[in-house]
């Protein structure tokens, strides 16, 4: 079965689909120039408002300007009880708020203040699970309340406010969250700009530094064979097809079996497989990961092994940066497991250098945050560009926009590109809007072809029902590759569905049905990963004794 083919009922090829997209996106064609400002009349005169003047951004959250918080920075690297430090002051609290980063972070710490007596809501872009009586939150730094007093809230990863794509979601709860005391934890490289930045907002700053729980130890030698693998070691690459590969060869050997995660598998697959891994009486005692592993997942690792030492990352292969090499390295070790000693080393000797002038130096200072505009923002400023649609308009905000040193205009090729198909369509450039900050990856040609059908039906019906373009009961175990990452990507459309009715609920009314399917999805993509991948049962006379 070909799965793509589940979501072409609307008649609307690929091809179209992405003549439709590279035809409208002219990111870099000239642009009508219309006055980036308005003039407002009062009782004083003509006053002129600059809309793309973003160098006060603080002033754009008047509820938390209206309080003196008490900023704690918990900085620190990984496994220094920093996170646990601030959690501890959140369960404390009588009413809260945890920002993280990833959804199995906001679960984690939801079902571990539920577990201590503390009624603690879960939001996220997929899911709401409301506690009768909660006063606490645990959200993803997306799904921040900037409206909402607290006692106490936690911004977990506070390094991430210099991501060049999500970074200005960060800075949006940084600037905006109201608590008595807002907890920052993260790498000590972001003192620096969010002592600068809240200069200007009036509230006291504490830094709090963590040293490391147990030792990392970087070795000096390769993996010298594959007969040399032990219980508790995590393989680091960074693709579907080698993480798959260093599986398969793990695995021919006989002594081994290999749990897997990577960014495209689902949150929930992601986290069985962790377990597996962690599960002393799981067969299955090797991680094959990506980068994914490098923040959200609590896991036994005794060895990370470097299989290479760079990425794609979406634009180029690139070498791993400071930062990235120290988060991934120092989840081996985890304080508390049965590995009190994490060890680092790599496959090809050649990376040993870079492996260990990394994790002898600090991460590089991060020097500004990112920035987006609200959406009242834009609207006011496309008050002025009525014959412009949402695409040129975020274009020219963007070209025009006026940034203090300490922020950068975060990255929204993404948004243009969902934009440009959107701008044929007639509906409102706040729903274009909606439709543009959704989960989206319109690299993924079956999820872009989601949203687009998605998008067309909304314009057309303004109901989208889930059974025009999917059909419950065709889904099946993925027998390769490539029927595995269909179904990844059918999985992402589902999650798309869901995170559309929670903003647009009377319009895509299936969502128990999407979360349904949703979640049948990840269960075939475990039963391909447990019985249908390269795992092969391991007689037990031949397992070693370890």
């Amino acid at each position: 079965m070909n799965m793509a083919s589940l979501l072409l009922r609307r008649g609307l090829s690929t091809s179209s689909v992405y003549r439709t997209l590279f035809c409208n996106a002219s990111f870099g064609a000239s642009i009508c120039i219309h006055t980036s400002s308005r003039h407002f009349s009062s009782s004083t005169g003509t006053v002129k408002i600059d809309f793309t003047d973003l160098t006060r951004p603080h002033t754009w959250y008047p509820v938390a300007r209206r309080r003196k918080r008490n900023v704690i920075l918990h900085v620190g690297p990984t496994n220094s009880g920093k996170t646990y430090s601030a959690l501890k002051r959140l369960e404390l609290s009588s009413s809260g708020v945890y920002c993280g980063p990833l959804r199995l972070l906001a679960w984690e710490v939801a079902k571990r203040l539920n577990k201590a007596n503390v009624p603690c809501d879960l939001i996220t872009g997929q899911e709401k699970e409301i506690v009768d009586g909660a006063r606490h939150k645990a959200v993803t730094v997306e799904m921040a309340d900037v409206s909402s007093n607290y006692e106490c809230a936690v911004i977990d990863e506070i390094q991430m406010i210099g991501c060049r794509s999500r970074g200005f979601s960060f800075t949006r709860a940084l600037l905006g969250i109201p608590a008595d005391e807002l907890h920052l934890c993260g790498d000590a490289a972001a003192v620096p700009l969010i002592q600068e930045i809240l200069s200007v907002t009036g509230d006291n700053i504490e830094v709090q530094f963590y040293d490391r729980l147990s030792p990392l130890v970087p070795l000096k030698t390769p993996l010298r064979s594959f007969s040399d693998i032990r219980t508790g070691d995590c393989f680091v690459t960074f693709s579907r097809h080698k993480i798959y590969k260093l599986k398969k060869k793990i695995e021919d050997d006989g002594r081994h079996l290999c749990s897997v995660v990577y960014g495209s598998l689902p949150p929930e697959t992601r986290t069985r497989q962790a377990t597996m891994f962690n599960d002393e009486s799981s067969e299955f005692d090797v991680l094959v990961a990506s980068d994914a592993i490098g923040m959200g997942l609590n896991l036994n690792i005794s060895r990370i092994i470097f299989s290479e030492m760079e990425k794609f990352d979406g634009l180029e292969m690139r070498p791993l940066s400071v930062p990235e090499i120290k988060q991934i390295a120092g989840r081996a070790g985890r304080y508390g497991s049965k590995f009190p000693v994490g060890e680092v080393t790599c496959l090809d000797a050649k990376d040993l250098p870079l492996i260990h002038s990394s994790l002898n130096c600090p991460s590089p200072i991060i020097e500004s945050a990112g920035l987006f505009p609200t959406f009242d923002l834009l609207y006011m400023y496309s008050r002025s560009h009525l014959n412009c649609g949402l695409c040129q308009i975020l274009e020219e905000f963007v070209e025009n926009a006026k940034l203090s040193a300490n922020y950068f205009i975060a990255n929204c090729e993404e948004m243009l590109k969902v934009a440009a198909v959107l701008d044929e369509l007639p509906i409102s450039l706040h729903d274009k809007y909606l439709f543009c900050i959704s989960p989206a990856d319109m690299n993924d040609e079956i999820l872009s072809q989601g949203l687009t059908q998605f998008a067309h039906t909304y314009a057309k019906n303004r109901i989208v029902r889930l059974k025009e373009i999917f059909t419950p009961g065709t889904l099946k175990v993925p027998k390769t590759q490539a029927e595995l990452k269909e179904l990844e990507s059918i999985h992402k459309v589902l999650e798309l569905y869901v995170w559309l009715s929670f903003r647009l609920d009377d319009s895509f009314p299936d969502r128990d049905l999407a979360a349904s399917q949703k979640s049948i999805c990840g269960m075939l993509i475990e039963d391909f990963l447990e019985r249908l991948g390269f795992q092969k049962p391991i007689p037990k006379r031949l397992k070693q004794i370890r």
